[in-house]
């Protein structure tokens, strides 16, 4: 149910007039529909194409809100500013800079898609009165599969084997690259929060042994819930580990949480996966690693920047699994995650408790 509904706003607080009412030509189906139209707020989005192909997406926002792209908002800022209470931001746009928020003197609110809010400046939002939002919880599912694919690709091999299977000039059978066995290893997870933990319930089911490594340790019901054992010690979870999943928030200090030093605690035949952000891998530090065998593959969700230079190093190694931010890339995830941005939008909007509020 959204907002709206649990705040028990009228559709009709609006004074229609008499004669409009009584007007046989107008059903009261008519009427009504014209009234929430007149009464939805206005949002402004990034472009009318963010959503790709997802049409039924974007008619959730426009179910709700009265949506201005970006283009059009630039096109007549004098018409539009004024109207505008939310902002809807998807992949990280529209930037929410001073000059966009200079000219949005309604603007209430800033919705973001995605649990990630490490391009917004929470601290500088929330001064100037806006309320932000993100979208939790919502992702974990799609980001945790897409985890253990990386996982099992890079060490099955599965691109490579691919490559193989469509190349015309094969036409007999050749000895296939070995991969490495997934079931029976070791995985240590860095950022045991509900991603993590989706992840290391998936592990499970694979009979890995979990090790994990989290600002606060979770419940002993937790921990058991999945097998996990924690590791107070991010170095241990290193130097034992067959495979190292990055599922950490990227904030000040988990940027560059793993360069040189960390890698070199790395067994020469572990594989580093990340599905956080870019910015948590001193990328760098790992190009040196992988050329040098320092560790034996990465299967990487996140970059920086987004997508890499066409001639970057990682780009030509064999070693390496690369996705383009796919992780919530299903269309069941990104409607709840639409779902979740209108209805905190809506709320506050409408000046009910918000669901999803992120503060500095």
């Amino acid at each position: 149910m959204l907002i709206r509904r649990l705040c028990e706003r009228s559709l009709w607080r609006v004074a229609v007039p008499t004669k409009k009412l009584l007007n046989p030509m107008r059903t009261s189906a008519t009427l009504q529909k014209q009234m929430m139209d007149e009464d939805k707020p206005w949002a402004l989005f990034s472009t009318a194409g963010d959503l790709g192909h997802f049409e039924e997406l974007r008619d959730i926002m426009k179910k709700h809100f009265h949506i201005v792209s970006h283009e059009e908002f630039l096109r007549d800022p004098q018409m539009y500013g004024p109207k505008i209470q939310g902002v809807f931001i998807w992949d990280a746009l529209p930037a929410t800079k001073p000059a966009l928020l200079d000219m949005l003197p309604a603007l209430k609110v800033v919705a973001n898609g995605g649990a990630g809010v490490n391009h917004l400046d929470i601290a500088y939002l929330n001064k100037r009165g806006l309320t932000v939002t993100n979208t939790p919880g919502v992702v974990s599912d799609a980001t945790a599969d897409i985890a253990m694919a990386l996982m099992l690709a890079s060490a099955r091999r599965i691109v490579e084997g691919h490559k193989i299977a469509v190349d015309p000039k094969i036409t007999h059978k050749i000895q296939y690259p070995m991969g490495v066995e997934v079931t029976g290893s070791t995985l240590g997870i860095i950022g045991m929060g509900q991603i993590g933990q989706e992840i290391a319930k998936r592990s499970k089911g694979f009979n890995m042994e979990i090790l994990y490594h989290n600002r606060r340790r979770k419940s002993v019901e937790d921990e058991q819930e999945v097998g996990a054992t924690f590791c107070e010690n991010m170095d241990d979870l290193l130097r034992r580990s067959d495979f190292v999943m990055l599922a950490v928030s990227l904030t000040k200090e988990t940027t560059g949480l793993i360069s040189h030093r960390e890698l070199s605690l790395m067994k020469p035949t572990a594989t580093l996966v990340n599905i956080s952000r870019g910015h948590v891998v001193d990328q760098d530090a790992l190009v040196e690693a992988l050329q040098s065998g320092r560790i034996l593959a990465a299967a990487l969700d996140v970059t920086y920047p987004e997508p890499l230079p066409r001639d970057h190093p990682l780009l030509g190694l064999p070693n390496v699994i690369i996705t383009p931010h796919v992780g919530t890339n299903t269309y069941s995830t990104l409607k709840k995650m639409v779902d979740k941005m209108v209805n905190n939008a809506l709320a506050a909007v409408e000046g009910c408790p918000v669901p999803n509020e992120v503060k500095s």
